[in-house]
């Protein structure tokens, strides 16, 4: 097992394990309780981590992990009404349209 990163929270770190395991690269969370001992061990030591099983997997499992840290930011103008749309909306708020296919 190799740790890949650590996260805020055992939610994110839940998340972003459950993503890399679904993308085919098999990762656990550690350290999903040591919340409840933080202050008597140093901050960094409490975060939950995620680690992946096969460490040949790491560059694979560390791109995957940033693409989902950094999400592709989409703009669109909806075809309906000539809405401007920006982030990771596929529907126009304005009229309900769906963005448009490539």
């Amino acid at each position: 097992m190799k740790r890949l990163a650590q996260a805020p929270n055992v939610t994110i770190a839940t998340l972003w394990a459950d993503w890399l395991t679904r993308a085919g690269v098999q990762a656990s969370v550690q350290r999903y309780f040591a919340s409840g001992i933080t202050g008597e061990i140093p901050p960094d030591q409490s975060l939950p981590e995620v680690w992946i099983e096969h460490p040949e997997q790491w560059a694979r499992a560390r791109e995957l992990l940033d693409a989902l840290q950094h999400p592709h930011e989409l703009h669109w103008t909806c075809l309906t009404c000539g809405e401007r749309i920006d982030g990771p909306f596929e529907q126009c708020w304005r009229c309900g349209a769906n963005m448009p296919r490539p």
